[in-house]
């Protein structure tokens, strides 16, 4: 995505313009990160001038500064014997509302523009919670698929030799994200414990049931990206019921927010990874999917080959399957404005994302024009990390929550989200334009915080 395309689609004010000349001047050759800031400083161009206190005291350009980034090497040996060494990121973007809060993702395509996106979106999705967390985001472009249980180990002790001297419950809070599981977490988390000698359970999130994890927080942002696409739904009379839903991925997100579609009355018909797609017409089987992408950790195509009312389809884009509910719960720019053209085509009635800005610009402008409820990852997929948050608070308590209520929760959570994205747009002229709303909302809760705190 260039700055070229970026304008055309979202022009900035005259008062953020400055602002991200900088950020591209200051960081060349980021676009996923330039891609990110355009988009929040294109929505807030009305608060800017409704608070020239905001411009007066440089929230904004203090606000695309991160607090502190973290690059560092990760040394490690294969069971083959031979030394590997990758690269560890951690960038500490915001903790004005709380500590550092963001997952840690292990893939092949992390790089630094990458995290920093990841991050500046998390500063606003944290702040859309509520719940007191400041926005952070980490990983490495290590791949964990093809490795055994003790290269994973061993990639993840030499990993937190170095990250753990900036973590704590009270300074920054790390969680899985794509590459990043239960698996992991617990590798990650006793190593901590080993080196620092304390059992502080609230400094990472998504840990095992049995050790301080919560109830649902694994279900969490793919029930929460469903649960905000019911609301979107309902402010106009409708529900999911009876709706078919295409979801992009087949990891935590995807499969989660499948089952949860189903509870709801839905049909949920796709699933995808890197090597194409599934389409069953009868409803994915979520029990399926989870034994061949979480036990066997194969490819989608096996679930094709076991499944006799569903068929694989080699490459291609998920998006061509007519689905009245779209929920991209894969990776970043999946969705383009081409894909968004065929789901227009096909009656796609809202889009939820599930992941972190997995539409582009042309997508989101092609939804909105179109008249399709759109929910931006910032809001829709936010109820992971709100769902992080109540781990944190049981872990500080030394208490534990049941599933019903732990789920309800989130519920409650991803309701007050929606109200706040859909009145903020309401109060600033753009009724029904939740990514407008959300980053509106976002941004004013750090704002006010950034100015009662002074220069900091």
């Amino acid at each position: 995505m260039t700055e070229t395309t970026l304008v055309d689609f979202h022009p900035l004010s005259a008062l953020a313009q400055p602002v991200f000349d900088g950020v591209r001047a200051l960081n060349p050759n980021e676009p996923e990160f330039h891609q990110a800031v355009h988009e929040v400083l294109h929505s807030i161009g009305p608060v800017l001038e409704r608070h020239p206190e905001f411009v007066d005291a440089g929230v904004l350009e203090r606000l695309v500064e991160p607090e502190r980034q973290v690059i560092f090497r990760v040394p490690w040996v294969a069971d083959n014997g031979k030394l590997q060494v990758n690269r560890g990121y951690r960038v500490q973007y915001s903790s004005v509302l709380g500590p550092y809060k963001g997952g840690l993702r292990f893939h092949p395509s992390v790089n630094i523009s990458i995290i920093k996106f990841l991050g500046f979106e998390q500063i606003f999705k944290n702040a859309l919670t509520g719940q007191g967390i400041g926005g952070g985001k980490g990983g490495s472009n290590f791949d964990p698929h093809g490795r055994s249980d003790a290269e994973i180990m061993r990639f993840c002790q030499s990993f937190m030799n170095e990250l753990y001297r900036h973590l704590g419950e009270h300074t920054d809070v790390p969680a899985g994200d794509i590459g990043v599981g239960g698996r992991e977490i617990g590798y990650l988390f006793g190593q901590y414990r080993k080196i620092t000698n304390r059992h502080e359970s609230g400094m990472f999130t998504g840990k095992g049931i049995g050790w301080g994890g919560a109830q649902v927080r694994t279900e969490a942002t793919g029930y929460g990206a469903v649960f905000f696409a019911q609301e979107m739904l309902a402010v106009h009379g409708d529900s999911l019921d009876g709706k078919r839903v295409g979801v992009s991925g087949s990891g935590n997100v995807a499969i989660y927010a499948i089952q949860k579609a189903a509870q709801l009355g839905a049909v949920a018909v796709t699933a995808s990874d890197s090597s194409g797609y599934v389409v069953d017409d009868a409803g994915i089987d979520v029990d399926l999917l989870r034994q061949i992408k979480e036990v066997e950790r194969g490819r989608i195509v096996e679930y094709a080959k076991r499944r006799p009312s569903a068929r694989f389809v080699e490459g291609g884009s998920v998006w061509e399957v007519p689905v009245d509910i779209a929920v991209p719960s894969a990776t970043q720019n999946e969705l383009d404005g081409a894909s968004a053209e065929a789901l227009i085509a096909n009656g796609v009635r809202a889009v939820s994302e599930g992941a972190n800005m997995p539409s582009t610009p042309e997508a989101v402008v092609a939804f909105q024009n179109a008249g399709v409820l759109f929910a931006p990852g910032k809001a829709a997929n936010a109820g992971g990390v709100a769902t992080s948050a109540l781990e944190m608070s049981q872990n500080a308590a030394r208490q534990r929550w049941g599933f019903d209520d732990s789920e309800q929760k989130l519920r409650d959570i991803m309701a007050d989200i929606h109200h706040a994205a859909f009145d903020a747009a309401e109060r600033y002229g753009v009724p029904g334009d939740y990514v407008a709303g959300a980053n509106i909302a976002g941004f004013e809760r750090v704002a006010h915080a950034m100015l009662a705190q002074g220069v900091i």
